[in-house]
């Protein structure tokens, strides 16, 4: 099959070896893949893996132990647990220490003709959602696990950091939830797709409020720490979205001083996320920024690299 690989480099290979399902898995052809900051960090080493990149796909269930399941338009969660240890018997599955993870950790992934998931990590899809927005899934269930793991009333005044593809849904969902929110940014075009939602905005170096209740880090620099520290209130809280390859230094005494929750928040619930799409509750049409077939898969990373652009999509189906 076609696949985007990486060892020593990124490499397009059109015979790469078919993935063949363990039990309980499901062959999934893969339609389309959306490129995200993770797989432009595992380029650079983050996390040593190698294999075949990708986690952000929708595609068709070629086979599965589930005969009814053949043929179905499916999108995939992304942590591949062993369901019995105590830690997933405990409803953890999403850290169950023996997992593998779809194009980040030991499991080949997305950018490819074929991928392997358990039939448990499956989600079918409805008809009212496209390809294009069902790319989106993954991405925006991170966004959601924010509302699971931070209560947020309409009060709150909320500052999201970051106007990249995760800080724009994360600001979507919030402004959702409700609460009032501010999203801070670099690139104004980004920015104007939020305030054309009603969302307030601001970009550097136009001065930005302090003191808010919550504040989201999603600048996916090491940089983003000290500066989310630096707009929290005493006893507020730090959600924080980024990983990175490179180490973060963190003021302990300024967080024990004033009291300050951190909350490290990753992968999220899919229903959530599926339910938006359905309703149109989230506009993810407009932060596609260009395609490209996977034949053109290395010129699409280096693409996704470019300053300013947002999500660049792979498809499989040409």
């Amino acid at each position: 099959m076609r696949a985007l690989t990486i060892t020593t480099a990124l490499e397009y290979r059109n015979h790469y070896p078919m993935p063949t399902p363990a039990p309980g898995e499901a062959l999934v052809r893969v339609l389309q893949a959306g490129i995200c900051a993770t797989d432009l960090e595992l380029m650079q080493g983050y996390m040593g893996f190698q294999g075949v990149l990708g986690h952000e796909f929708v595609g068709i269930v070629e086979d599965a132990p589930q005969a009814h399941l053949k043929g179905t338009r499916v999108v995939g969660e992304i942590n591949a647990a062993c369901r019995t240890c105590p830690v997933c018997l405990a409803g953890r599955p999403t850290h169950c220490p023996h997992r593998t993870t779809l194009g980040i950790d030991r499991r080949d992934g997305a950018f490819a003709d074929f991928l392997c998931l358990p039939v448990d990590n499956l989600h079918p899809l409805p008809d009212e959602i496209t390809n294009d927005q069902a790319v989106f899934t993954e991405p925006l269930a991170a966004a959601c696990q924010i509302l699971e793991q931070v209560p947020v009333s309409p009060t709150d005044r909320v500052l999201v950091m970051g106007d990249g593809k995760l800080g724009l849904l994360c600001a979507q969902v919030l402004h959702q939830a409700p609460c009032r929110v501010t999203v801070v940014g670099r690139h104004r075009e980004k920015l104007q797709i939020l305030a054309d939602l009603g969302i307030q905005t601001c970009h550097p170096p136009d001065p930005v409020a302090s003191e808010f209740d919550i504040v989201v880090e999603a600048t996916g620099t090491p940089e983003g720490f000290a500066l989310a520290s630096a707009s929290v209130r005493p006893r507020g809280t730090i959600v924080l979205k980024s990983t990175h390859r490179h180490p973060t230094s963190v003021d302990m005494t300024s967080l024990v001083i004033n009291e300050i929750t951190v909350v490290g928040s990753r992968c999220g619930p899919f229903p959530p996320a599926l339910a938006r799409l359905r309703e149109q509750a989230v506009d993810v049409q407009s932060l596609i920024h260009t395609r490209f077939s996977i034949e053109q898969g290395t010129e699409a990373l280096a693409h996704a690299t470019t300053p300013g652009v947002l999500k660049v999509i792979l498809d499989m189906s040409t």
